[in-house]
């Protein structure tokens, strides 16, 4: 794609960045193919290549944002299914993310949307908020009627059914591995997967432990910054990685640190990618360190030296989550480990498509977010599951709530095959 920025826009690192991006697009439209929000609207402004267009616009002009460049940008899912696709190698997640960094600096949102936003940016993010935030929601789901914004609908209908009780494992300390120590790892536990569910960081630790990891959740960690890095509101999910970095750096030049695991695949795509966002900041060293060390729970897994499970009268749909078969190129690790667990495992049809998750896109998208949950629903169910299995928490908590089919994390089973608890969702759902 030819560009026509200025020698003084290029001067600016993030032009310069966005400029090597657009250029690398030869306009094949292979992305439509594969893009959920074109297959669902059917409007090639609401695809990668119409983004893209519009993105450069804006860029190239250095315009404030228009209200038509937002409401294309709002609905992209940021699934990174057409980076998977693209034949040329453009890296569409830094674009579509300066993007928005952009509009949030340019565009004055209508008030009701700048309340929303402002309030998932300083609610979700922090575990004990989000906590008091699902007991209202749960409390108020009653008069979800009374509502008139579905985004308000969509936010009270989040709430779960159970909000489980805070997990002392998620304090900072430091689990001994079982035996013979192989690695030394440090957890991400998360903020909104504290409050939803606590099972899985508490499978996680229990499965890392038994194959040799001793596990550190480190003094100071607290959320990658992904949702706010997704909304466009740099600086405060800077703020949120420069914690994180400093925390992990702190135990790296202390006892040492082998791998960063992460449990949640949008958290991993984000950290993974620490490096390109402090990459002009004096933090540069450190950040690329912290995203070389990054791993998902799977690639940690892949080393140790799992047993063979016997086989399970128990098939289980996996749902890849975007975050992780695009946005990390991990696909198949964890059909892999469930299989030497002793799984049957099964695949939906259409399985690179989004659930409509997306972080807050279920919150702030509620209409196109529940036709691609209805999808992927109906595909997992067509393989008729005992249990359907995710590697993300948002994602299950999507799928969870269009199915009676249990829904758990992979480390949950994974656990339960090497001598863990039975996964809850799977006891409170059988006989």
């Amino acid at each position: 794609m030819q560009t026509n920025f200025t020698p003084e826009q290029l001067q600016n690192p993030n032009i310069e960045r966005a400029n090597e991006i657009l250029r690398a697009c030869v306009h094949c439209g292979f992305c439509t193919a594969t893009c959920p929000t074109y297959q669902v609207l059917g409007d090639e402004l609401d695809s990668p290549r119409g983004r893209i267009y519009l993105i450069k616009d804006m860029l190239e002009t250095g315009r404030p944002a228009d209200k038509k460049t937002v409401e294309h940008v709002d609905k992209c899912l940021s699934c990174l299914a057409c980076m998977t696709t693209c034949p040329s190698g453009v890296h569409y997640m830094h674009l579509v993310d300066q993007a928005r960094a952009y509009i949030e600096q340019t565009y004055k949102r209508p008030l009701m949307d700048r309340m929303l936003r402002a309030v998932l940016a300083q609610i979700i993010p922090y575990p004990k908020r989000f906590r008091l935030a699902l007991l209202g929601a749960k409390i108020g789901r009653p008069f979800a009627f009374l509502m008139p914004d579905a985004r308000l609908k969509a936010m009270l209908a989040m709430a779960p059914k159970r909000i489980p009780a805070i997990s002392r494992n998620d304090d900072p300390q430091v689990f001994a591995a079982k035996g013979a120590r192989k690695m030394r790892v440090a957890l991400l536990t998360g903020c909104a997967q504290k409050a939803l569910n606590t099972d899985i960081n508490d499978a996680t630790i229990r499965l890392l432990r038994r194959l040799g990891c001793e596990v550190v959740v480190a003094k100071g960690m607290g959320c990658c910054g992904a949702l706010t890095h997704h909304m466009g509101k740099e600086k405060q999910a800077h703020a949120s990685a420069a914690t994180n970095i400093a925390a992990w750096m702190a135990e790296k030049n202390g006892e040492g640190l082998d791998a960063i695991v992460i449990n949640t695949s949008g958290c991993g795509t984000t950290v993974k990618d620490y490096g390109h966002m402090f990459r002009n900041d004096a933090m540069a060293a450190d950040a690329a360190t912290v995203s070389g060390m990054a791993m998902d729970v799977s690639e940690v897994l892949m080393q140790l030296d799992m047993p063979q499970g016997a086989p399970r009268d128990m098939r289980v749909a996996y749902h890849s989550a975007c975050s992780l078969q695009h946005g990390q190129q991990i696909k198949t690790h964890p059909k892999t480990l469930l299989k030497r667990a002793g799984f049957e495992v099964v695949e939906p049809a259409d399985s690179h498509l989004c659930c409509g998750s997306a972080g807050t896109y279920n919150l702030m998208q509620p209409v196109i977010s529940q036709q691609l949950k209805d999808r992927k629903v109906q595909t997992l169910e067509a393989k008729a599951p005992d249990v359907i299995s995710a590697g993300n928490i948002g994602c299950m908590v999507q799928i969870g709530g269009g199915t009676k089919v249990p829904v758990v994390h992979t480390v949950e089973l994974l656990d339960w095959a090497t001598g863990g608890p039975k996964p809850r969702e799977i006891a409170e759902n059988q006989p």
